[in-house]
């Protein structure tokens, strides 16, 4: 990222924390604890890749960490389907936050192409 910008601006890690969030709250009860878990950490690590490689020293390894949060986010979404198959959230809720994780991947791929 250019010097003095932050990444808190970018819209991708502002929806990525949000639904991360979202995550977070919705599965706290969830007995399942090591999908709780294995889901929690796949949607921490969206906004948290982002704002490592935007701290990074150079683009290159800026574009890098973008490809793990792209990488997370796909993760992510496999881990919705399986909660709202399971019957962890429900199926409007499932539905909602994989068009979130399928826009969030879009975007992440917007961004790193910029960035060629």
């Amino acid at each position: 990222m250019s010097e003095g910008s932050n990444f808190e601006d970018l819209e991708v890690w502002q929806r990525s924390k949000l639904l991360a969030i979202e995550i977070c709250v919705l599965l706290r009860d969830c007995r399942d604890y090591g999908f709780r878990d294995q889901i929690t950490r796949s949607a921490i690590s969206v906004p948290s890749n982002i704002s490592e490689g935007a701290e990074r020293s150079g683009r290159a390894e800026f574009r890098q960490f973008l490809g793990y949060a792209k990488g997370s986010a796909g993760e992510l979404r496999t881990q919705i389907i399986i909660a709202g198959e399971l019957g962890y959230v429900t199926a409007e809720k499932s539905e909602r936050m994989v068009t979130e994780c399928r826009e969030l991947s879009r975007m992440l791929w917007g961004l790193i192409r910029s960035m060629s």
